[in-house]
């Protein structure tokens, strides 16, 4: 008898223990599968707030284009706007590449070439300025670096390149910064060329 009720009082013990060990289980699934839904739910709602910043279709497009440039006679530019800003494409004379490639590093203010399409803070020798290597072609964001005016080209200025009347910036026939406030070179864009007549920018 004895025997007997220990052996009952065991399995009842079981049976309870069999019963917490199973809610525990069901109790963590639910746990774990209300969290799962909760993430996939946020998810769900953040993702259009998230995939909303990235550029649309039409700005993509514009993230780059091409200029045909078949036109273009030596000694004259033509400005084209990209993103919102004037890029200035010029063919230059062999006496303006000539007066870029004398000038002396140490004679500018700014010795960065501003160059994105060279690897690195070159040195604003023209060579370092120019699309291709004979220096034929200049390519330049149209926008004086002082504050933000469009300066004056076809050999403008004290430097026969460019000149901002606002506020007296001269920039030479490779946009080198050569007197007045501004206080770097034009900026030059990335720009290549994709055949011999047009230029890709961006």
């Amino acid at each position: 008898m004895r025997m007997f009720a220990r052996t009952g009082a065991g399995i009842g013990v079981n049976v309870v223990s069999r019963a917490e060990d199973h809610e525990g289980t069901r109790r963590d699934f639910l746990y774990y599968a209300t969290a799962g839904a909760g993430v996939v739910a946020t998810g769900a709602v953040v993702w259009p707030l998230i995939d909303q910043m990235n550029p649309s279709a039409d700005v993509q497009a514009l993230s780059s284009i091409r200029v045909d440039v078949a036109d273009v006679e030596v000694g004259t530019q033509i400005s084209v706007k990209f993103l919102g800003k004037p890029v200035f494409i010029r063919r230059r004379t062999p006496e303006e590449i000539a007066e870029s490639r004398e000038v002396a590093l140490d004679a500018l203010p700014d010795k960065v070439a501003r160059n994105p399409n060279v690897n690195g803070d070159v040195p604003a020798v023209d060579e370092n300025r120019t699309l291709d290597e004979a220096g034929e072609w200049l390519v330049m964001i149209g926008v004086c670096t002082h504050l933000g005016c469009v300066p004056l080209g076809d050999g403008a200025g004290e430097y026969h390149g460019w000149f901002c009347p606002c506020h007296g910036s001269h920039y030479d026939s490779s946009g080198r910064i050569r007197k007045g406030p501004a206080p770097e070179n034009l900026h030059i864009p990335v720009a290549e060329f994709v055949d011999e007549t047009t230029i890709k920018l961006g």
